[in-house]
């Protein structure tokens, strides 16, 4: 994916979906900020932010906050709708290998008992009139702790309704995927944060157990370009 960002200084991040920056040219503004969570340690004061501008006039805030360049030269992606994007990239692309041969790929499909969307579905053909399915719930891995990467970094009710849906998906005969995206240079290897979300951990061995599967995959991310480029090992 190429992107085409100007950077800042960041003052301060709030109200989730806000940030003040010093622009290059000495002036402050604000700007959006495309992510829910809490972000820990991806908005430092200081930290260099790398944003992109809408070309939408009706826009309050024109401005997007897409990467954090920290103050350890660690470039992070805090845009949470680019992980569904990269991850579309890297199917299409053949980055991903497990899940090529599909006929069909769609977006944000409704799915499950607990009234969910699933960010990605690919339907294979294997013979005529033979259709199988492929569920992908894609997760961004931002949070770095003493050389660790975790995911989540908050607790994320969300997060446990969804590995409940994939587990109930394998039950009823079709393959689900879990695939985290790391979307920060500085981490080298995954695990899930049993220390911040106990119930997720515990949902996340017993998904793998009955049969979800998981995928791990590192982006290479600089002000220019990212992409998904290979798989890491999770513990």
């Amino acid at each position: 994916m190429n992107l085409d960002l100007s950077s800042a200084i960041l003052i301060q991040r709030y109200k989730r979906f806000l940030a003040d920056v010093t622009l290059s040219d000495g002036n402050m503004t604000t700007m959006h900020v495309a992510n829910t969570g809490a972000m820990t340690g991806c908005a430092q004061p200081k930290d260099i932010v790398w944003y992109s501008k809408s070309p939408n006039p009706k826009r309050k805030y024109p401005f997007s906050w897409e990467l954090t360049q920290t103050q350890h030269n660690h470039f992070i992606c805090v845009n949470t709708i680019r992980a569904n994007q990269l991850a579309e990239e890297a199917i299409l692309n053949g980055t991903i290998v497990e899940v090529q041969g599909f006929n069909k790929l769609e977006r944000e499909v409704k799915y499950g008992e607990e009234n969910s969307r699933v960010d990605l579905l690919l339907t294979y053909e294997p013979k005529p009139g033979t259709l199988t399915k492929t569920y992908i719930e894609v997760k961004s891995v931002t949070l770095l702790e003493q050389g660790q990467g975790y995911f989540p970094d908050t607790v994320t009710t969300r997060g446990q309704k969804h590995l409940r849906e994939l587990m109930t998906l394998v039950k009823n005969g079709h393959r689900a995927i879990l695939l985290f995206t790391v979307l920060h240079t500085g981490i080298k290897n995954f695990k899930v944060a049993t220390h911040i979300d106990k119930k997720y951990a515990e949902l996340f061995k017993e998904a793998i157990e009955s049969g979800v599967e998981i995928l791990v995959y590192q982006a290479d991310i600089s002000p220019e370009n990212i992409s998904l480029t290979k798989r890491i090992n999770f513990k």
